[in-house]
């Protein structure tokens, strides 16, 4: 089965690399429209992760499954040789880092790395005790009760707290297409309670790692400035700063890009 479903990659841009962009929990490709409007001159591809999308009733177990999704979606869609850029939100941004650290991606041709709000994993057994029971709740809430009802108290989560009340109602519209049980399943898979803690080899991979955090989001925010990492702020943005300021997310995929592209 195709595992890179509803992706584009636009290849007459000559010697730019394809910005590769892989959404959150919940999202699909067509998150990325906003942002994609601003980056015109780029090649583009655009992957629905496991359990979303078109790729709804394609499932994975753990990271490990994770790892080998996304080098296959790479192999499928892109050319040999052909230079890349992994750009990644919340979830999607830890699928890459972990991808980049079980060396399972070609860095040959690999040009960036860009994580948007990506958790670096947690370090303490019992902050991992305490996600694993709060995904779990979570993901029997999400495979057993009517989806808007779950999205409604999900959006509650102190990470959504700079949504206004129609911001969430908005979100809640558009996840609801998703199936509960899929999310669910997705959630245990990819539980940040099963991660490994990131941050120590990210800061020792040769390719470049850049992280974006939104002004509003405080918890991430503060992430970013402790982590060592090069990092830009987005004004007027929380968790999901494409979403929020698409332009000026845009313009430092742009800069990164640029930045970094003799080095791939």
């Amino acid at each position: 089965m195709p595992v890179c479903s509803r992706s584009t990659v636009k290849t007459q841009h000559g010697e730019m690399p394809v910005l590769v962009f892989v959404h959150g929990l919940l999202g699909d490709v067509s998150d990325w429209q906003s942002t994609l409007k601003y980056l015109p001159h780029f090649p583009s591809l655009c992957l629905d992760l496991p359990g979303h999308g078109q790729l709804s009733h394609y499932n994975i177990d753990d990271f490990t499954d994770s790892d080998s999704w996304l080098k296959r979606a790479l192999k499928e869609a892109l050319p040999p040789k052909q230079p890349y850029v992994l750009i990644g939100y919340s979830l999607g941004a830890r699928i890459i880092m972990h991808a980049l650290m079980s060396d399972c991606l070609s860095k040959e041709t690999m040009v960036a790395a860009i994580i948007e709000g990506g958790n670096f994993g947690l370090q303490s057994n019992e902050e991992k005790h305490l996600r694993w029971q709060s995904d779990q709740q979570w993901s029997m809430r999400f495979c057993n009760e009517p989806i808007e009802q779950v999205l409604n108290d999900w959006y509650q989560q102190a990470v959504f707290s700079d949504l206004n009340h129609e911001q969430r109602q908005e979100l809640i519209d558009l996840r609801s297409d998703n199936l509960g049980a899929a999310i669910g399943h997705m959630l245990l898979a990819t539980s940040l309670s099963k991660q490994p803690y990131l941050l120590e080899q990210l800061k020792q991979v040769e390719i470049p790692v850049h992280y974006i955090v939104g002004e509003k989001d405080k918890k991430f925010r503060s992430i970013a400035e402790q982590s060592g990492l090069s990092f830009s702020q987005i004004t007027k943005a929380g968790h999901n700063t494409h979403k929020m300021n698409p332009k000026a997310f845009a313009a430092v995929i742009e800069k990164t890009v640029l930045t970094h592209m003799g080095n791939g």
